[in-house]
């Protein structure tokens, strides 16, 4: 579904609200098309710029979301403000609301051992009738063998779920999604990152005025200070020069 895009450092990120977000979705799967879904907070942005390959998957995607406040702070000093913040852990509970309002069946591929199954559980506790018609946990590795990829795709395609919900970590999961979604049997594939573990109920989120704020970043820091560090630490403080180079840049292209 067409919508406006505002450039972040050659990511082209998706300017719409959350409900018109949905409503397109909703449209997507009644009429058998397909979509796929990255979720794009500062690292990812950063990923892309550094990797043209992921540039390129999420100038294709059909929709790349703002995830953080940094990426939609950079589109407002950029002069052209994205619509609306849009994370994945706001993204992930009301996408089994919606599925369950519709009856659309969801598929959970990724996240730790034990992680999908227990958001199944909660989920169906907390929205009856939701169709979670299946989870899948692969191997944790860099690159899957094509044994490995094939598995995947057949427990998807074996029950032919309309949403996929992929949490690899980005921007892997938005490169498997890209290279894999003419092979599965879905309509809407979304690379959801770490949200399983929150929308479970294993890891807390941060309180709403942090949320507001800006500084959910410092409490996801404080419970997970090993795996956030590069990317609150090293990553984060790259993006500020870039925003302000590509703010003043009198290149007409993408950076």
């Amino acid at each position: 579904m067409k919508h406006k895009r505002v450039n972040i450092l050659g990511t082209p990120v998706s300017s719409l609200t959350m409900d018109e977000l949905f409503r397109d979705w909703e449209t997507v799967i009644k009429e058998g098309k397909k979509a796929q879904v990255c979720i794009t907070p500062v690292n990812s942005i950063l990923a892309a710029r550094a990797t043209a390959r992921v540039q390129e998957i999420y100038k294709h995607a059909d929709y790349v979301l703002c995830d953080g406040v940094p990426v939609k702070w950079a589109s407002k000093f950029l002069g052209d403000p994205i619509k609306e913040r849009i994370t994945g852990l706001d993204v992930l509970p009301r996408i089994f609301l919606f599925a369950s309002r519709h009856e659309f069946s969801i598929f959970l591929l990724g996240a730790s051992p034990g992680v999908a199954d227990t958001l199944k559980k909660v989920m169906e506790a907390k929205h009856p009738g939701v169709k979670i018609v299946g989870t899948f946990v692969p191997p944790f590795r860099a690159v899957f063998s094509k044994e490995e990829n094939q598995k995947m795709i057949d427990a998807i395609n074996t029950v032919k779920p309309d949403i996929l919900l992929v949490s690899l970590t980005a921007p892997k999961q938005d490169i498997w999604i890209a290279e894999n979604l003419d092979k599965l049997e879905t309509h809407v594939a979304i690379g959801i990152g770490g949200a399983f573990e929150v929308a479970a109920g294993m890891i807390k989120r941060a309180p709403l005025w942090m949320q507001k704020s800006g500084l959910e970043w410092l409490y996801r820091f404080l419970q997970e200070p090993k795996r956030m560090f590069r990317r609150y630490f090293m990553e984060a403080p790259v993006f500020i020069p870039l925003i302000i180079k590509q703010r003043f840049s009198k290149r007409s292209g993408l950076l």
